[in-house]
């Protein structure tokens, strides 16, 4: 037997919602059920993906690198069943860690309101150009430049930046901190698809320790775990809520620009509107 969807998406399920008990719920399926299917997959791999107790719930390392991996094929799974059934032309605004934080649902209503005829797909990939090098997106929000000059890129707002921590960290206890605050313990940090960097801190002053992270999800379990801190867009902070993880507010950071990106060879007709729409969300 090879591996079924069903088997991912309870996977994908229990990794977000933390149990057995509260991913059924999330699925509209039993607990048994849940679990059987992630058993199946565990077996159907032939490796161990989610470390039980009587307490707690967690995944493996390739029980993570496994809900990376499913994710980008619910994705896939998800626009080709959108496709075959509205039949209409649709938008792919791709994005790699959270799409417009607070704004995402106003931008879908002022989408709706601008384009009734051309349906709006936010696309989560995991890439540097959040899909548009892997023909996955037709524009992409980003909160870093890309390295190649094949795009045009827009500014179209700022975020203010959030560091995450585990819920015992002692500056939890902070309404909000500082960047020398934050530099006390490692650093979580994604190189690639991330919007910090150690260029953030002054020389000398930057963490001493950097855990090397690949995406958001591993984002979130190592600061969950209390390895280390991380610092993100506002957007991040609203998006992933996860249990054991907090976020404070850093106020000595400057914000986080947020850029609209697309293929500088083939532009969408739609870029001059969609512009206009996210400059004035943040406006």
């Amino acid at each position: 037997m090879g591996v079924e969807l069903r088997q991912l998406r309870c996977l994908v399920a229990l990794n977000d919602a933390g149990t057995f008990t509260d991913a059924a719920i999330d699925l509209n399926m039993s607990q048994a059920a849940v679990s059987r299917n992630v058993a199946a997959l565990e077996e159907t791999l032939g490796v161990r993906l989610v470390q039980r107790t009587t307490r707690s719930v967690r995944l493996t390392p390739a029980g993570e690198r496994t809900v990376r991996h499913a994710r980008q094929a619910l994705s896939v799974l998800e626009l080709l069943e959108r496709d075959a059934r509205t039949g209409r032309n649709s938008i792919r605004i791709g994005y790699a860690w959270s799409a417009l934080g607070k704004h995402t649902v106003e931008f879908q209503r002022r989408w709706a309101a601008a384009f009734p005829n051309i349906e709006l797909l936010l696309v989560r990939t995991n890439s540097s150009t959040a899909g548009l090098a892997e023909g996955r997106s037709d524009f992409a929000i980003l909160r870093r430049v890309p390295d190649t000059a094949a795009y045009d890129v827009v500014l179209v707002g700022l975020e203010k930046r959030y560091c995450a921590m585990a819920a015992d960290d002692p500056l939890a206890a902070k309404r909000s901190v500082s960047l020398a605050q934050v530099a006390g313990r490692p650093l979580a940090l994604d190189a690639r698809t991330g919007s910090t960097g150690l260029d953030l801190w002054p020389d000398g002053e930057r963490p001493r320790h950097v855990v090397q992270i690949d995406d958001i999800d591993d984002w979130l379990t190592v600061i969950g775990s209390g390895r280390a801190r991380g610092i993100s867009a506002e957007s991040t902070a609203h998006q992933y809520r996860r249990r054991g993880v907090v976020y404070r507010p850093v106020r000595d950071a400057p914000p986080v620009p947020v850029y609209l990106a697309w293929s500088r060879t083939d532009p969408p007709r739609e870029r001059t509107e969609v512009i206009g729409l996210l400059a004035g969300l943040y406006a």
